[in-house]
């Protein structure tokens, strides 16, 4: 039977960082965070990366663990992500995982693995040009001709390029690895708490609150130290909500 945990999820501004650590105070747990996001150093005030006070003790695990300029993916947090919960479960702790990336919750659960990627091979930064000269169009065709089963949109430049960088590495379609992902056993046996609000518009303005105090706390003032220390503007963290449009607003 596999291990169990906990996990919160829900939209932004739910509360999942408050009630992850009332219930590990209350059932002696450790909180893993599966913000795709609070991973990255330096990019505290935008992602609402729990303070030390908000932690109250308790261990927070799969923060900080990667430099803004590192393009991160789910394979990689699921590879750091997946012994930190064992480790809690080793010590005789609860794993509580809180988090509103639903890829990145569902893949550490299910134990999925991915297909290999070579960074310094080269073949992504020839497949992104290619795919930046032809257009989406053409390079969906190339990926249907390949694999037939996908189904993506032609802007959608990353998955594009991903499957075909899949395809050429490993001469396996995405699709293929997928379904063989999908039949694997489950990792974790999680209880969900799933965290919503009665009525949208109150989300909304818990929102609009946030921002606020974002901008008090010195949102604008984070994202300016992050492009002066030479972080890309268009990297992977600097795509992350708030930060995206801060850092084109600050031009």
């Amino acid at each position: 039977m596999p291990s169990q945990l906990i996990l919160i999820c829900g939209p932004t501004a739910t509360g999942k960082t408050r009630l992850g650590v009332a219930l590990a105070k209350a059932l002696g747990g450790e909180v893993v965070s599966a913000d795709s996001m609070q991973v990255y150093r330096r990019m505290d005030i935008g992602t609402a990366k729990p303070t030390p006070e908000e932690m109250r003790g308790i261990p927070h695990h799969m923060l900080d663990v990667a430099d803004p300029e590192e393009d991160f993916s789910v394979a990689r947090y699921v590879e750091l992500a997946a012994p930190c919960v064992d480790d809690i479960l080793a010590r005789g702790k609860l794993p509580i995982v809180a988090g509103g990336t639903g890829l990145y919750l569902d893949s550490l659960l299910s134990g999925r693995t991915f297909a290999p990627f070579s960074p310094d091979g080269g073949l992504r930064a020839r497949l992104e040009a290619r795919f930046d000269a032809l257009g989406g169009e053409a390079m969906l065709g190339e990926l249907a001709a390949a694999d037939p089963e996908a189904r993506l949109l032609p802007n959608d430049r990353k998955r594009i390029v991903r499957a075909l960088e899949v395809f050429q590495q490993t001469g396996k379609t995405i699709s293929q690895h997928n379904r063989e992902t999908r039949a694997l056993p489950l990792r974790y046996d999680a209880l969900t708490l799933s965290l919503a609000f009665q009525r949208r518009e109150d989300m909304w303005a818990r929102i609009d609150r946030r921002v606020d105090e974002m901008m008090a706390a010195g949102l604008a003032e984070e994202v300016r130290a992050l492009l002066d220390s030479g972080v890309p503007v268009r990297c992977t963290a600097m795509q992350a909500i708030g930060y995206k449009e801060m850092a084109a607003a600050l031009g």
